[in-house]
C-alpha cells in the first residue's frame, strides 16, 4: 500500500499545524507498518527550514505564495500521485487537490474556525480557502480531524456526505537538550512564572490572561511572572499582539509580563521544565497541544472550559469559565495557594499525557489506510 504524505505546507506552517505534520512524519518513520510504503513529498526538517515564504510582508510576496501553493496542490501534487502509483494521499493541511485522482484521500481538517469565527478572517481569503477545501472533498475522501469536538463541529458545517474520524495527535517530542542560559538571561526563577505558548490570535484570549494576571498580583502580592511566548496572529483581523503590548504598558506590568516572540525548541523546553503553571484561556481550539506538552513536563494546567480543551485535558486540568476574568483570576490564586491541588494536577497530568503517544497517533492513520470501511 503506497501512501503519499504531503508535507509542502511546512514551508509556512507555524505552531499547531507544523507540530502535527512533523510529528506525523516522525511517527510514520518510527513505527513502520509491513503493509504500508510511506512516500514523503518533502523531507520534513528541510522543508521547515525553507524561509522563502515565511511571514511574507508585501502584497506581492503573499500573492506569490498563494500562486505557489495553488500550483503545488493542483498540478505538482497530482503529478506525484500518478508518478508513484499512490493508493492513499494524506493532506494534513485542510486542502486536497481539486483534480480527480485514482487514489483514496485522507484530508486533515483540524478545526471548523473558518465557519465558526468568520470575523477573524479577511472575507475574500476565507471564501477562497473554504472553496479550496470543498473542491478537494471529492471521490474517495475521508476527513480526519483532531477531537470529537472538531468532528461534531465539522459535521454541522460540512454535513455527513464525507466520513469524518477524530484521531488524537501526539505533542512535540522536545527531545533535545534545553537551553541552560535562557531562564537566567530572562531573569526567570524555577517555579516562579506562569507560561502561555502560541500565536497571539484573537481567539486565544491573551488580553484576558494579562488582565487576570494583573488581578492575581494585586490580590496576592506574588513575585511570580507571566511569560507569553509566540508571535503575532495570522492576519491583522486576528492579531492581538499590539493589544497585549499596550495592555502590559497600561497596567504597569513591564518586567512582570515577558513577551518573548517565537522561541527555539531548546528555549521552550527550558520554559516548560521550570514553569509553575501553564495558562490556556482560549475561546476556541481544535485540540490544544500545549496542554499535553505541559502535562508531560509535570506542569499543572489552567484552561478555559472550551469543549476541545476539556476533551484533551480530561480531568487533569483546572478549568475556568471561558471568557470570565474573575474566574480565571481566582484559578490563578487557587493554584498559587493550594499546594496539594497543584501536586494532584501534576500527577493527573502526567498520567493523561501518556494517552497521547506517537504510536497511538500513527495507529489511527494505519486503521484508516488499511481498513477504511471500519471507520465509516
Amino acid at each position: 500500500m503506497k501512501v503519499l504524505l504531503d508535507l509542502q505546507y511546512l514551508n509556512v506552517a507555524t505552531t499547531g499545524i507544523k507540530t502535527y505534520m512533523v510529528e506525523l512524519a516522525k511517527a510514520a518513520r518510527k513505527y513502520p507498518h509491513p503493509e504500508v510504503q510511506w512516500i514523503f513529498t518533502h523531507e520534513p526538517e528541510e522543508q521547515v527550514k525553507d524561509v522563502k515564504f515565511k511571514l511574507p510582508q508585501s502584497k506581492l510576496q503573499r500573492l506569490n505564495y498563494h500562486l505557489d501553493y495553488f500550483r503545488w496542490k493542483e498540478f505538482q501534487l497530482p503529478d506525484l500521485v500518478k508518478k508513484h502509483g499512490v493508493d492513499v494521499l494524506i493532506c494534513p493541511d485542510f486542502v486536497s487537490p481539486a483534480a480527480s485522482l485514482a487514489c483514496r484521500r485522507l484530508t486533515v481538517i483540524h478545526d471548523a474556525f473558518f465557519w465558526q469565527i468568520p470575523q477573524n478572517y479577511p472575507s475574500w481569503w476565507r471564501k477562497y480557502f473554504i472553496n479550496l477545501i470543498k473542491k478537494g472533498l471529492k471521490e474517495k475522501t475521508h476527513i480526519v480531524t483532531t477531537t470529537e469536538y472538531s468532528k461534531n463541529s465539522l459535521l454541522q458545517y460540512l454535513g455527513s456526505e464525507w466520513p469524518i474520524t477524530a484521531i488524537y495527535q501526539a505533542p512535540k517530542g522536545l527531545k533535545n537538550a534545553s537551553d541552560p542560559q535562557f531562564l537566567a538571561k530572562n531573569q526567570l526563577k524555577a517555579s516562579a512564572y506562569f507560561i502561555h505558548i502560541g500565536t497571539f490570535d484573537r481567539r486565544k484570549n491573551i488580553p484576558l490572561l494579562v488582565q487576570a494576571f494583573w488581578g492575581f498580583l494585586q490580590r496576592t502580592q506574588s513575585q511570580k511572572k507571566l511569560v507569553l511566548a509566540g508571535g503575532p496572529g495570522q492576519s491583522k483581523l486576528m492579531n492581538d499582539f499590539p493589544t497585549v503590548l499596550k495592555l502590559v504598558e497600561k497596567l504597569g506590568l513591564q518586567g512582570k509580563v515577558l513577551v518573548t516572540g517565537y522561541l527555539k525548541d531548546s528555549e521552550i523546553k527550558a520554559l516548560y521544565e521550570k514553569a509553575f503553571g501553564y495558562v490556556f484561556p482560549s475561546e476556541n481550539e481544535g485540540f490544544g497541544i500545549p496542554i499535553l506538552e505541559s502535562m508531560g513536563f509535570g506542569v499543572p494546567v489552567i484552561h478555559s472550559n472550551q469543549p476541545a480543551l476539556l476533551e484533551v485535558a480530561g480531568e487533569a486540568g483546572l478549568a475556568f469559565q471561558t471568557g470570565s476574568l474573575e474566574d480565571l483570576t481566582q484559578k490563578l490564586i487557587l493554584l498559587d495557594q493550594d499546594n496539594s491541588l497543584r501536586k494532584s494536577l501534576i500527577q493527573k497530568g502526567k498520567d493523561r499525557a501518556e494517552d497521547f503517544s506517537a504510536k497511538k497517533f500513527i495507529d489511527g492513520f494505519y486503521q484508516l489506510i488499511l481498513n477504511p470501511k471500519s471507520a465509516e
